[in-house]
């Protein structure tokens, strides 16, 4: 597992649809995720610590956890299927982990209420992480075609036609200032 820490929300101006890109911590790899607008909203607005009159449901849930004596210890990205990202919440409970399935998005905007670190599966950054072009600054994937020397499998070509709509989509992105992060 590799953390990751938000690096931003975006939206896309061809077709208005929520990203967040979260950056890996201790390089510049990023993993785009297609949010809903609510999510984008409720992680958007805890993170510039904005309050709401009433709790919003992600806020509820983290008080429901921590009201039955659990505590969030790490969200994590862990699978990706047909273009459809999976996460998983690992909550501590008398001593024990237990782990709740969940979309990456409400993972995310519980994390940030429960300053719980954020990670993300290998296998998931190297079929869908991106890189910065230092010249250019916008985003190009990450070689998925060759083999790494640990004995990965390549991913196919199915596989790589699938995800050469998200990268079409992430190109539609305004990214300029993405790799000018604050350390």
């Amino acid at each position: 597992m590799i953390e990751m820490i938000i690096d931003s929300i975006r939206v896309s101006l061809m077709n208005y649809q929520h990203v967040v890109i979260l950056r890996e911590k201790s390089s510049d790899r990023y993993l785009p995720i297609w949010i809903g607008p609510a999510e984008a909203d409720a992680i958007s607005m805890k993170l510039q610590n904005l309050d709401t009159a009433r709790p919003m449901t992600h806020d509820l849930l983290d008080s429901v956890i921590c009201t039955l004596g659990a505590k969030v210890n790490f969200i994590v990205v862990n699978d990706l299927r047909n273009d459809t990202f999976f996460a998983k919440i690992t909550l501590n409970t008398n001593g024990k982990q237990i782990e709740v399935d969940c979309r990456p998005s409400d993972a995310i905007a519980l994390a940030v209420r429960a300053t719980a670190p954020i990670y993300v599966e290998e296998s998931i950054l190297e079929k869908a992480g991106i890189i910065l072009d230092r010249e250019t600054g916008k985003p190009i994937p990450i070689d998925k075609g060759h083999e790494k020397q640990t004995g990965d499998k390549k991913v196919d070509e199915q596989e790589l036609k699938k995800l050469s709509a998200f990268y079409d989509f992430i190109n539609t992105l305004d990214l300029d200032d993405l790799g000018k992060h604050k350390s």
